[in-house]
């Protein structure tokens, strides 16, 4: 994927001050939330403004008014080349609005429908388009329509991620912290690949970062902050360090002990000389629907709401113009073999028997999830964050057969098989161990 790398950065500075301000404190309500579908409606909108509701969206855009639009289009088409990514964007206006020609020629690619004027036809044809464009993630088009509505401009992004190694999964019960007595679905899973997990020192204090590597190029970091941490401002660090704003430590150089949030470093036995990271961690669905317009301010629309008589957005149309409604619908889904993530935008406008004696002491890394934690969905070759989200409560486990001990172990030893011959695998392609470095990921903490 092409696209400038201050796009990047302005779209990730926009996803860590909205997440900030949108994750409740505690910690313990769930949310998601995509700037990267909201950024490229911004630019348009900016393109088409003027006077201080066009400096206000600038500002919130982290880049001139005067490339929004060429960035958006760039932004979105890049989008649309990732494997498992969809991206697109509406536009529906009521057949008596002119549009401006040179406005209109800037918008990217995509659907150009006609407002009827009666909300309950046009709001079935926003919610086809919204389901159609999510892959029936998103049913919804999160507009509010009334008979004022003279334009409605709308985003669709949605991914599917399948993980290169998948978790084993089953019931269980949580024993202690917020979640105790919680019964859940445990993710669990093994790697001699410790780069994955690392450690950053953020403004919210210590976080914990671990990388689950997907295909088609979008991996998904969950994010592990203090318990007494706020929990905005863990998921803001996070952001920092995937996206390498602040540095951080991996699992071959962390100290032993308590290294990080949830994170523990200690020597095992073994019978192989492979260090070992064990992930534990819990299955989670969230949703949410944000309105802009509560935070009309970190989005540059505050000017842009006002009723004045010539609008604000003289670029789009003659007719005068104000942002009516913004909103976005977004949900996220972890399970053991993959991670789903939609959002729509819009403005209106082990083994048996008896073994030989380990042979070698190895380091191991534990990690748990086992309270409340953030996540975030990033494009690997670019870093840009493609959702963002705070899990308040894991995803329940649904009643079924307790297995028994000899079928876990059973799994246990061909999921240990499976490990051992993937880690093989992708140490050839990666060169794994202290002091490396895999292509294409930048410079390791120590070595900028």
């Amino acid at each position: 994927m092409t696209m400038r790398n201050s796009t990047v950065r302005a779209v990730n500075r926009l996803t860590g001050r909205w997440a900030e301000a949108a994750v409740a404190p505690g910690g313990r309500t769930g949310t998601v939330l995509t700037a990267a579908g909201l950024w490229p409606l911004l630019a348009l909108l900016a393109d088409g403004a003027a006077g201080p509701a066009r400096t206000e969206l600038s500002a919130a855009l982290g880049i001139p008014a005067d490339r929004a639009s060429a960035a958006s289009r760039e932004l979105l088409t890049a989008l649309g080349r990732v494997p498992g990514l969809q991206a697109a964007v509406g536009l529906w206006s009521d057949g008596g609005l002119p549009l401006d020609p040179g406005w209109s020629a800037r918008l990217p690619e995509g659907a150009r429908g006609t407002l009827t004027g009666d909300p309950a036809v046009d709001g079935r044809a926003l919610d086809r388009w919204a389901s159609e464009r999510t892959g029936g993630l998103i049913e919804r088009m999160p507009v509010q329509l009334t008979e004022d509505t003279r334009l409605v401009l709308a985003s669709a992004l949605a991914m599917r991620v399948r993980w290169l190694r998948p978790f084993r999964d089953w019931p269980s019960v949580i024993d202690d912290g917020p979640w105790s007595c919680t019964s859940v679905v445990r993710l669990l899973r093994s790697t001699s690949l410790l780069h994955r997990v690392r450690v950053a020192e953020t403004p919210a204090g210590p976080v914990t970062v671990l990388e689950v590597v997907g295909g088609g190029g979008v991996d998904v970091h969950l994010v592990l902050g203090e318990p007494e941490a706020v929990a905005g401002r863990v998921l803001a660090g996070g952001i920092a360090a995937v996206t390498r704003s602040v540095p951080s430590t991996d699992g071959f150089s962390l100290p032993w002990g308590t290294a990080g949030p949830g994170l523990d470093v200690r020597r095992e036995a073994a019978y192989r000389p492979e260090p070992r990271l064990h992930i534990d961690t819990v299955a989670f669905s969230v949703e949410a629907e944000h309105d802009l317009m509560d935070h009309a301010g970190l989005f540059g629309l505050e000017t842009a709401a006002s009723r004045v008589p010539s609008g604000h957005f003289p670029g789009i149309s003659g007719d005068p113009l104000l942002i009516g409604s913004g909103s976005q619908a977004a949900m996220a889904r972890f399970h053991a073999r993959g991670f789903e993530a939609a959002a729509v935008t819009a403005f209106g406008l082990a083994g048996a028997g008896i073994a030989p004696r380990p042979r070698y002491r190895i380091r191991a890394v534990d990690l748990r999830f086992d309270r409340p934690f953030g996540f975030l969905a990033v494009q690997r070759s670019s870093r840009l964050v493609l959702a963002a989200g705070w899990v308040g409560e894991p995803l329940p486990a649904t009643p079924e057969r307790e297995k028994s001990q000899e079928e876990k172990e059973a799994e246990e030893a061909a999921a240990w098989a499976e490990e051992d011959r993937d880690d093989t695998t992708l140490r050839g392609v990666f060169r794994v161990g202290p002091g490396s470095r895999r292509p294409g990921r930048g410079p390791r903490s120590g070595e900028r």
